[in-house]
């Protein structure tokens, strides 16, 4: 007798399950190619079923994305240069992570998380002894998104007629860290 192997069950739906799915289809395919439907069907369930988790649907889909990407949290350092330099990495590697969404996190405004992170931000640059710490977040989170949409725009990620566009790029590493040690002697002054 032949035995058939137990159907596995399905695995529940999440609004992290969506958010990561939504995330692998806008990096490989592009934002524009993200539907509901085309989500539905990369998490193997109705497109109406992700409005369960998100009621107010491509919107809310959006504007999680973003968050996904721009709600960065770091461990408050010993001076608040080598904080600014850790959420600064971290934000930058998140972005280069996911250029399928650069854009929403350019245009977006900053809600739920990313609110929160920018808030904490703001908190351990005043903490760790930097003056007008508000006006240096914003002015370091721009050096960021603008670093990052350089280096996406270099790495023929967004040309059709690229096959492999390049993740990594030396050269953007040096000239990110030389851009944010210059930023950071000048927020000093």
């Amino acid at each position: 007798m032949i035995t058939m192997p137990a159907k596995r069950p399905p695995v529940p739906l999440s609004r992290e399950r969506i958010i990561e799915a939504a995330l692998h289809i806008a990096d490989s395919q592009g934002l524009r190619r993200l539907t509901m439907r085309r989500l539905g069907d990369a998490l193997e369930v109705e497109a109406m079923a992700i409005y369960h988790h998100l009621p107010r649907g491509k919107e809310a889909l959006m504007d999680a994305l973003a968050e996904h990407v721009t709600a960065v949290h770091v461990e408050q350092a010993a001076t608040w240069q080598e904080t600014a330099r850790a959420w600064c990495r971290a934000g930058r590697e998140l972005l280069r992570d996911h250029p399928g969404v650069l854009a929403l996190a350019l245009t977006k405004p900053p809600k739920g998380s990313t609110a929160l992170a920018i808030k904490e931000q703001v908190e351990q640059l005043a903490d760790g002894g930097l003056a007008d710490a508000a006006d240096a977040v914003r002015a370091l989170r721009a050096y960021v998104f603008g670093s990052v949409a350089v280096e996406v725009q270099q790495s023929g990620w967004a040309d059709p007629e690229v096959d492999e566009w390049v993740r990594r790029d030396e050269r953007a590493d040096v000239d990110f860290e030389r851009g944010l040690e210059a930023l950071l002697k000048g927020l000093q002054t």
